[in-house]
This record gives C-alpha cells, structure tokens and sequence, in this order.
C-alpha cells in the first residue's frame, strides 16, 4: 500500500488514476478512497489552489502553456508525496516528463466511450478546452490521448454504464493482486 518508498525516500501513491474528461477520475477516486481508507487527491484542485483561481481562469488570463507547466509542477509534487488515490487531469499524460514519472506507479487508464464522456462532461461547462464544438473536440481529445492513458497504465479499467462504486470495487481488487 501508500507508505514510505524507501528506493526514493518519499510517500507514493497507491494508485494513480488517468483518464480522458467524463471517465471518472475524481468519482471514482473518491470512492476508491474511501474504500482503500486513504486520502484523495486531484491535481486539478491542486493547481487551482497553486494559482488562486480556477482552471477556466488560467487558461483566458495565462493560456494552456501556462496551465500546462503548473500541471506538470502540480503532477511531480503529488506523486512524490501523495500518500493515497491521486487523480490527474485528462491531459497530463501530453507531458513527455509526466508519461516517464509515472513508470514504476501503479497506474490505472479510466476507459470511457464518447456517448458516456459526453452524458458526464455535460456541455464543457467548466472545461475550457471544451467550449467551442464540445463533442466534436471531446472526440479528438479522446482519440489524440487515448494511446498515451494506455502508455502509462499498468491497468485499464473500463467505466461506461457501471457505477463509481463497481469501478472502485475492480480498482480495489486489482490493486489486492
């Protein structure tokens, strides 16, 4: 489990959840949490807190750039010290350095399909990269990042039509192993 990882000296995460935007990362990491009885972590609240103001904010005042440098900063510090479930935000695997850190961690790829991403990302209310055209750029995004989420995963955990607490249940049994 999460504890001290005396190779590197610091606290690692039992599990690392990536995934595309409507998979379920932080849903389920809650209740993966919760059924592990460790804490929760999102690196997108993570940068939200780092810049003092939402992700939408970032992206119109600094640009994805921007956003994407404190992502991979809020990524490398979570991973080093997150002692429970930590759920990335769906691009962190774009990051070269992101995709190498995460080798060695207990990795599990959220898989969705484009009908239920889009029942559950709504209409990129709150996504700024979902603004314009939602479901087309969904789709891309989808399509673009999936083989990377399958790069770094030890794990794929498929998420359409099933609840957070089935999801957490195969996670949990996964992790047993």
């Amino acid at each position: 489990m999460a504890g001290p990882d005396p190779a590197l000296g610091a606290t690692r995460p039992v599990c690392v959840l990536v995934g595309a935007p409507g998979s379920g990362k932080t849903t389920v990491g809650q209740a993966l949490a919760a059924t592990l009885g460790v804490e929760f972590r999102d690196t997108d609240l993570d940068i939200e807190r780092m810049a003092g103001k939402p992700i939408p904010e970032i992206f119109i005042d600094e640009g994805e750039a921007h956003f994407r440098a404190l992502e991979r900063a809020a990524v490398a510090a979570a991973l080093a010290s997150c002692p429970g479930v930590l759920a990335l935000g769906g691009g962190a695997v774009l990051a070269e350095e992101t995709r190498a850190a995460l080798v060695g961690h207990a990795v599990v790829h959220l898989s969705v399909e484009l009908p239920d991403a889009v029942k559950r990302v709504g209409l990129g209310v709150g996504r700024p990269l979902l603004t314009l055209n939602p479901r087309a750029t969904l789709k891309h995004l989808m399509d673009q990042r999936r083989p990377l989420y399958t790069e770094v995963a030890t794990a794929t955990v498929v998420t359409d039509g099933r609840s957070p607490a089935e999801i957490a249940a195969e996670i949990a049994a996964l992790l047993a192993r």
